[in-house]
């Protein structure tokens, strides 16, 4: 009476359901790479919240993995220059497809 639970280190395969370890980013009994979602689950439409409503402060470039352009967002938010980019960022986020964000975003370096 064993039961077949995969202890935490072991993950499933994606594609074929096989036993694999959890970090493995290829699955060594089918060859289809697993997706590593530690390394970017950022959302589009959080995004755009971020960029349409707290934009003058940068928080949506905190959020996409931008800190750079978040720090120079926030030196000039007394200006309200970033506040109008960031009204626009977040409707450009709204307007991009899905695919097109998780390719510019989500990417694995």
């Amino acid at each position: 009476m064993t039961a077949s639970i995969a202890p935490a280190a072991e993950s499933f395969c994606r594609d074929c359901g096989s036993v694999i370890r959890a970090r493995a980013e290829i699955c060594p009994k089918c060859g289809v790479r697993q997706k590593m979602m530690a390394a970017g689950n950022r959302n589009r439409t959080s995004a755009a919240i971020f960029a349409l409503f707290l934009g003058g402060l940068g928080v949506h470039k905190f959020y996409l993995g931008q800190p750079g352009l978040g720090i120079v967002y926030l030196l000039f938010c007394w200006t309200l220059v970033p506040a109008f980019v960031g009204f626009i960022e977040g409707i450009i986020y709204l307007a991009t497809s899905d695919e097109a964000f998780n390719a510019k975003y989500n990417a694995t370096p």
